[in-house]
């Protein structure tokens, strides 16, 4: 059976969408050039990102973890009956976008359902993401697929149960007599603040965290929303507070473990290694906190279910599903949702 007809649209494919990452020591320059290209970013910043690259001989492992995800996502479909073929495109390193999509229209695809690998809306993870499809697109020529994004899923119960459970394997790893007193620290990648301002980032960032804390049994006064991988200019403001400065705070005030959740990231790419594997816990070895840094969704049965579940909402037309404050997302963007930030006017 081949579920992906609904009343207005017909799909023949789902495209994978990710940001991509160098794959060899070569890639690592050409790679960050890609995404930092029209960006306000000195180059001596990209220069001492390269070296976080370099520290893992220049492999990040999203390319990796997106090829687990595709054979889960395949596996997931087929079982439910969706026979749809799933294609991979990248932003910003092979494959990227406009050599999938000329794969696609070669194979006679007209119209995918596009699976972006953020769970929140900015322009960063969202908009541009569209535009990147569009440029895509036009790259392509007369006859490109036509593409739809899903909706943002950042308060799906899948997701939610997902996350928790990466959290509740992490508490597990600390004794149960200092349990009640861990905080749990939720990162997400900075952006900023003019990104942030025109867009629902940080309130979607928190309900999640606070559905996820919610569900472990952890209250309010013990977890906290908090910021890594800055990568712009010192002047320019961008979301705070970071990471290792709560960290330092937190034992400040004399906490002795915490939870470390990277709930703004879908797998363990180059920031989750090395801003907190190697930078965080060197830092809280350094001042005596226990962190336990819990994982990511990655391809967690649950998380794969909520793909599914995406999917069928828009083939079948099936009821959304969102938990806590807020309703399910928009399926369709309005024309001002996330828009580009405007760069200060040169002094």
């Amino acid at each position: 059976m081949t579920a992906c007809e609904t009343a207005d649209r017909q799909y023949d494919a789902i495209l994978l969408v990710s940001f991509g990452g160098p794959e060899g020591r070569d890639d690592v320059i050409p790679f960050l050039e890609n995404v930092l290209r029209g960006k306000n970013v000195p180059r001596e910043r990209m220069l001492e990102v390269a070296e976080h690259y370099y520290h893992f001989d220049g492999i990040s492992p999203i390319n990796a973890q997106c090829r687990a995800l595709l054979a889960a996502m395949q596996q997931e479909l087929s079982q439910h009956g969706i026979d749809l073929p799933v294609y991979w495109g990248n932003r910003n390193w092979n494959p990227l976008l406009p050599d999938t999509l000329a794969e696609m229209k070669a194979a006679g695809i007209r119209r995918a359902l596009a699976f972006v690998t953020a769970a929140y809306g900015s322009y960063s993870s969202c908009r541009q993401y569209r535009e990147d499809i569009e440029n895509a697109q036009l790259a392509v020529g007369e006859d490109a697929s036509v593409v739809d994004k899903i909706r943002a899923f950042y308060n799906h119960p899948d997701f939610v149960a997902a996350g928790s459970d990466t959290v509740a394997a992490a508490l597990n790893q600390i004794e149960a007599d200092r349990r009640t007193d861990v905080h749990i620290v939720f990162t997400a990648h900075s952006i900023p603040n003019s990104m942030s301002d025109t867009s629902d980032y940080v309130a979607q960032m928190t309900e999640a965290s606070r559905l996820v804390a919610d569900s472990v049994g952890v209250d309010a006064e013990h977890w906290q929303l908090v910021y890594q991988s800055r990568s712009g200019p010192p002047q320019v403001p961008w979301l705070e507070p970071d990471v290792c400065d709560h960290l330092r705070d937190l034992r400040q005030q004399g906490v002795r473990d915490v939870v470390v959740m990277p709930i703004g990231f879908l797998s363990d790419h180059m920031e989750v290694l090395y801003d907190l594997d190697e930078e965080a816990q060197a830092l809280c070895q350094e001042i005596g906190l226990n962190m336990v840094r819990a994982a990511t969704v990655g391809t967690h049965a649950r998380f794969i279910t909520m793909i599914r579940k995406l999917i069928e909402e828009r083939l079948n037309g099936t009821a959304p599903e969102a938990v806590g404050e807020y309703g399910a997302s928009h399926d369709v963007c309005p024309l001002d949702c996330c828009p580009r930030p405007q760069r200060p006017a040169r002094p």
